[in-house]
């Protein structure tokens, strides 16, 4: 068994290894024709004109502002109702919210992409005033409303996990129930939601089909949250069916996708640091 489980691990490793490969094998060319200065913080994207211009600084930047708009809707919003669902709501009220909000993490993207254009966009032009819903505001608040279940639901698994005894603890010592969630079981559980942050927001980060419908599709830098604007994702799925196979508009977008993978990575990276730095926190404080 050991040996099973070793070989299906190092598949894993070697099937990311080579996807990665792939990916700086068709991407990389790019930079024979353009710099990876002028490729990363070019302003203009127009990759069919003549001479092509291959900057896709406004898509990293779109892509950047729909993450955070997203996470600082996703984040707090999923943590506390997972707070509320394991510390405050009654078991009864859990046992029905709970599946609904596992349901929801179920929908499928292009059914938000859907509700994003024929609901949140007239919404916003409406009470906004503004020439178009489908915009950064648009985007971000989809991809919160996606992030938001597996936030909440893996959140409230790992709250709910924290010993009873140090709820018990914190209470016999004085301490009141919110200053027990606070400083005791959220501290005890950070590593999990943690985790949850990671896998909700690496959704968002990836995601494809509801940028692509709700975004705009505008390759420019938005000088508002009511612009439209087109991340990355949108960028290489709208155009790859199109780009000549092995050309330089071909190798741009893989070059794109290797700005993606780098900026997942640097993300997850960077939460796997805070994650742990907390988790020590909380260990040093209990």
């Amino acid at each position: 068994m050991h040996r099973v489980f070793m070989a299906i691990a190092a598949a894993s490793i070697v099937v990311l290894l080579t996807i990665t490969l792939f990916l700086f094998t068709e991407g990389v060319p790019i930079f024979n024709k353009v710099s990876v200065q002028a490729f990363v913080f070019g302003k203009f994207w127009y990759p069919t004109a003549e001479p092509p211009d291959f900057g896709i600084f406004s898509l990293l930047a779109a892509s950047v502002l729909v993450t955070l708009l997203s996470a600082a809707l996703a984040v707090p919003l999923g943590v506390m109702t997972a707070v509320y669902l394991a510390e405050i709501a009654h078991a009864r009220v859990r046992e029905i919210v709970k599946p609904v909000i596992e349901l929801l993490a179920a929908l499928p993207s292009v059914v938000i992409g859907f509700f994003g254009m024929v609901v949140a966009a007239p919404f916003l032009q409406n009470t906004f005033g503004i020439a178009t819903g489908l915009n950064l505001c648009n985007a971000a608040v989809m991809l919160a409303f996606m992030s938001i279940p597996t936030i909440c639901s893996i959140s409230e698994d790992a709250i709910y996990s924290v010993p009873k005894s140090l709820r018990e603890a914190s209470l016999a010592l004085g301490a009141n129930h919110w200053e027990t969630i606070v400083r005791v079981v959220l501290p005890a559980a950070v590593s999990g939601i943690s985790t949850a942050v990671i896998l909700g927001m690496s959704r968002a980060i990836g995601e494809t089909m509801v940028v692509l419908m709700v975004a705009g599709g505008a390759a420019m830098l938005p000088g508002s949250f009511f612009d439209p604007v087109r991340p990355m994702p949108a960028s290489i799925a709208a155009e790859m069916a199109e780009a000549p196979f092995r050309g330089d508009h071909y190798h741009a977008l893989f070059a794109t996708g290797i700005v993606l993978f780098l900026f997942t990575l640097a993300f997850n990276l960077v939460a796997d640091l805070v994650a742990h730095k907390y988790r020590q926190v909380g260990e040093g404080s209990l």
